[in-house]
């Protein structure tokens, strides 16, 4: 057992039990996940999430397609392939880490994936439209998702002004804030605040949190009012 000092890992606020970053997006009539974490099996459960239609990938990073294994249960309850989609990168890694869901002779049970390779082409899953936008983790691009007037952006350290184009106007976007100190290839906290404002987008979510930034209620307290570090189990109504 490896105990642990951190003010996060003690703290009884539920807000600061934070898992890996993913979504679930839906409608009325589809339901979608973005990012399969290597928590991905405890976040379907706790949501009771009993029907999935897609899988939408930002980037190739192990803690963000680690859990992808898991979406055979999915397989059997539902007797269908899983659409996924994602860029040429990360179908690259997925065929990699999980050869053997793509294997011409298939061992019984096995994940059944359909892969759909996306670019930054808007498309749509069921009734939900998708617009990417590429964003940059240092030198590997990662697509970030404009749903409507909701945009999610995780694991960015640089947008481009073509790109913040196609947030401007959304009423809520979610962006990563890993800590206080610089980062190699994420947005700190003073930086991803003033994106947001730059973006003048009316409510803003920080995600993608370490437990090096602080806890839920000390940093909500410095924020600005329609700035708010997100947590897990959150819902965002559109």
């Amino acid at each position: 057992m490896i105990a642990c000092s951190c003010e996060v890992c003690r703290s009884a606020d539920p807000c600061d039990k934070r898992l890996r970053s993913s979504i679930l997006v839906q409608s009325a009539s589809t339901t979608f996940v973005v990012d399969t974490t290597p928590d991905f099996r405890y976040q379907m459960l706790r949501s009771d999430t009993r029907h999935l239609d897609a899988v939408l990938y930002t980037h190739p990073h192990k803690d963000h397609i680690a859990g992808l294994d898991d979406i055979r249960a999915y397989n059997y309850t539902m007797k269908q392939a899983m659409r996924v989609y994602a860029n040429s990168l990360t179908e690259e890694a997925l065929r990699r880490d999980f050869y053997y869901a793509f294997a011409d002779n298939k061992y019984p049970g096995v994940p059944e994936l359909e892969l759909i390779t996306i670019d930054d082409t808007a498309f749509t899953i069921g009734d939900i439209p998708v617009i990417p936008i590429e964003v940059m983790h240092l030198k590997m691009p990662v697509l970030g998702f404009r749903f409507g007037d909701f945009t999610y952006i995780t694991d960015a350290n640089r947008i481009e002004n073509a790109e913040k184009e196609k947030i401007k106007g959304s009423r809520i976007l979610v962006l990563n804030a890993l800590r206080r100190e610089p980062h190699i290839s994420h947005f700190t906290l003073s930086e991803a605040v003033e994106l947001a404002n730059e973006l003048a987008v009316p409510e803003v979510y920080l995600t993608h949190i370490s437990h090096q930034l602080g806890t839920h209620r000390a940093i909500n307290a410095e924020l600005p009012a329609h700035i708010r570090l997100a947590y897990d189990g959150q819902q965002c109504s559109l």
